[in-house]
């Protein structure tokens, strides 16, 4: 099962899959069958819900009250409202509302871009796991922007992008920051974690055009199969749209 629809599948299958992958391992490892997971930035569930289906708690803690207002709808479509708990928060006021040590799992997904501090933000989350606690780390690719923007033709923000420290184009870039592989490795180690894997999220999705995977018969697994297969390899990571870490705490 993938957290969205098929269509979407594309942009969402490989995280899930090394998401729900971790998880089950992890449970059995801790004969647990029921983890605690910290979903900060979930928005409206679109992770959170589907780990919660798996069986797991999960604390939803985003800034966002409509956003969060669809996660607790999503949630009670899907049978699972005991299990899913909706905080409106970020990583500045997590240790508020999460105890330290208290989480199996964190997953951090499209938030290290967008916070003062990255390095503060992923220790205030490192400080809420258990020892051995996974955390799974999902972040804009500044090599991937790169690509996007030279393809589009826009070959001086694609250098922009290239040389910039934060690894934007300009000044109405709407990201407001990128990383490299290394950079995110590097972030991920000194807040204590030891990086377990590596993956490309999103390697040829955003540069196939939409008409063709729309309508050309079997094109949408087809095309999932191969963002699957390719997704480990490190000759493709420096396109992907995204990285996506996962690491656990030593």
């Amino acid at each position: 099962m993938y957290p969205t629809r098929p269509r979407s599948a594309l942009r969402t299958a490989v995280v899930w899959e090394v998401v729900r992958t971790a998880l089950e391992k992890r449970a059995a490892e801790l004969d647990q069958p029921v983890l605690d997971v910290l979903d900060t930035g979930g928005g409206t569930g679109n992770f959170a819900v589907p780990v919660a289906r798996l069986g797991h708690r999960v604390t939803v803690v985003d800034p966002s009250p409509d956003a969060l207002f669809a996660l607790e709808r999503r949630a009670a479509e899907a049978g699972v409202t005991d299990l899913v708990r909706a905080v409106q928060g970020d990583t500045q006021t997590l240790p508020d509302v999460v105890r330290p040590a208290t989480v199996d799992a964190v997953l951090c997904h499209g938030v290290l871009e967008m916070v003062d501090d990255p390095a503060d933000a992923l220790g205030s989350l490192t400080g809420t796991l258990r020892k051995g606690g996974l955390v799974s780390l999902l972040a804009a690719n500044r090599n991937g922007a790169v690509l996007a923007r030279a393809l589009a033709g826009h070959f001086n923000e694609a250098r922009a992008v290239l040389d910039a420290p934060d690894g934007r184009w300009g000044g109405n870039d709407p990201m407001p920051r990128r990383f490299t592989a290394e950079e995110l490795g590097g972030l991920a180690r000194a807040a204590g974690l030891r990086v377990e894997s590596v993956h490309g999220v999103r390697v040829f999705a955003d540069l196939v055009p939409g008409v063709l995977v729309d309508t050309e018969p079997g094109a949408v697994e087809a095309l999932l199969k191969l963002e699957q297969a390719a997704a480990e390899q490190p000759a493709f990571h420096a396109v992907a749209t995204q990285l996506h870490l996962l690491a656990s705490l030593t």
